[in-house]
């Protein structure tokens, strides 16, 4: 199949989180498939790997009720079968740091920004030559692409392909005042609730892209069925239940390259399922970096965006009580200030037990996830989440609250390979520390609990091949 993939960060390039993940690994998995995959992107200025790209001798441009606009489309060979295409616009992309917005917030003209991204993805591939069966777009950023290819494209060739919509996190939706629809050249006819792009008098670019896909996706199982109720579907969780025989759950993979603990550069030594010693060297390692003590005490962690969403207050609220037992803890990671304060405070009081490092440290994080026993992800709710399955490969038990992706890769119980809990409240996690306690206690049962673990196949080519299918499956109707 020829697949055009359409994202508004893509790994290793440009990232923020998840999403960039996945524009860099699903269409490689695709490409390895045998597929012909583009990928369309902008090139920020902060691009990584600039020096990759090479010009195609194609541009855009395109015209909307604010101007016209346009600029050169660049190219990475990324491997066969893959190529990213990226839209080069000084204005939009090239002319001021961040992906979405700055310190000051975001950028008040996003939604020129990624309609340009839109549209201009779709003339991309014409300009190249490029005919897709498939026209996967994600994310609010690229909303409008299937909005695009129904009303703009109809009459063209690429009208023939199938498109395809990913939701990564529904809590970002694009919104914005409803002079967007002249601004961008909406037709107001599309400014309805059914079937339309109003959303409580404003547009929503994420509603577009819900309601003319062919099909949708999300990154999880189950989160394809919690965004189908009121508490986490944000306003639209009746039109996720009105299209949910086109709503398909499929489970992000990891990059099983990266993070794999046998080869892993960042490690002072290696390990794997079956041979286990160097896991022990890697939890000295951990302990003398953060300055804790050694000793037969098991260590909790955390790599993690410090946010509301990660239920990293309520972490906060039950630490003070597990640390009055002999356990030690340690944390990676930046965001919100009152929680960056909440550690800080943590590590002054209990400072023989509690060490964090505020900042992303990719090595670091590699050597937690290698040298800690368990991994804490208490979240309010997790689309798909990627720690948890980093920790299992890793043989480091994950404790996560019973959401989102967790619930689809955490197997609890007896004979599972980690720690849920269903409550998101404090004495519900401070009775999963003292689960975790009892387990370390058990050497040989915890022992299973991480061989079963790091036995879990979470690569993306499981992932590729579903997608691969609902492509089949499209393309068949």
């Amino acid at each position: 199949m020829k697949i055009l993939f359409i994202s508004s960060e893509v790994a290793p390039f440009s990232k923020t989180g998840g999403l960039g993940d996945v524009a860099g690994a699903l269409p490689a998995a695709l490409a390895s498939l045998g597929h012909d995959v583009k990928v369309v992107t902008p090139r920020y200025r902060d691009l990584r790997d600039a020096g990759r790209l090479a010009p195609t001798g194609q541009s855009l441009q395109l015209r909307f009720p604010f101007g016209e606009v346009g600029g050169p489309i660049l190219s990475a060979r990324v491997a066969e079968g893959l190529e990213v295409l990226f839209l080069e616009n000084e204005h939009f992309f090239g002319g001021r740091h961040g992906l979405y917005g700055d310190a000051a917030g975001e950028f008040g003209d996003n939604a020129r920004r990624f309609a340009y991204l839109s549209v201009g993805a779709l003339q991309a591939a014409q300009r190249v030559g490029f005919q897709p069966d498939i026209i996967h777009a994600n994310d609010w950023q690229t909303g409008l692409v299937p909005v695009a290819l129904r009303r703009g494209f109809q009459s063209t060739s690429l009208s023939r392909a199938r498109s395809v919509f990913t939701i990564h996190n529904l809590a970002y939706q694009g919104q914005f005042q409803k002079d967007a629809m002249a601004d961008l050249g909406l037709p107001w006819d599309l400014f309805t609730s059914e079937g339309g792009l109003e959303f409580y008098d404003t547009v929503n670019l994420l509603k577009g892209g819900l309601v003319f896909s062919d099909a949708l996706t999300t990154v999880s199982p189950t989160y394809a069925r919690e965004i189908q109720t009121p508490e986490q579907g944000y306003g639209l969780d009746g039109l996720l239940r009105r299209r949910a025989h086109r709503l398909h759950g499929i489970l992000n993979g990891v990059d099983v390259h990266e993070w794999n603990p046998v080869t892993d550069p960042y490690l002072p030594a290696r390990f794997g399922p079956r041979e286990m010693e160097g896991k022990a060297v890697c939890k000295r390692a951990l302990l003398q970096r953060f300055g804790l003590p050694e000793g037969d005490a098991p260590v909790f962690a955390i790599v993690s965006r410090l946010a509301w969403q990660k239920g990293m207050d309520l972490l906060l609220e039950a630490l003070p009580t597990a640390l009055q037992a002999d356990i030690r803890f340690v944390g990676v990671g930046s965001g919100e200030g009152p929680l960056e304060e909440g550690l800080r405070a943590l590590q002054a009081r209990f400072p023989r037990q509690v060490s964090v490092h505020l900042g992303f440290d990719p090595a670091l994080s590699h050597l937690v996830e290698a040298g800690a026993d368990f991994f804490l992800m208490p979240s309010r709710y997790e689309p798909c989440g990627l720690n948890q399955m980093y920790s299992l490969r890793y043989g480091t038990v994950p404790i996560v609250r019973a959401t989102g992706g967790l619930v689809d890769t955490v197997e609890g119980g007896l004979d599972g390979n980690g720690i849920l809990f269903e409550a998101f409240h404090r004495a519900a996690l401070l009775a999963a520390f003292r689960r975790a306690q009892a387990l370390y206690a058990d050497p040989p049962r915890l022992a299973d609990f991480r061989r079963r673990g790091m036995e879990k196949d979470f690569s993306w080519d499981v992932s590729a091949r579903r997608y691969e299918a609902l492509y089949s499956a499209l393309m068949a109707e």
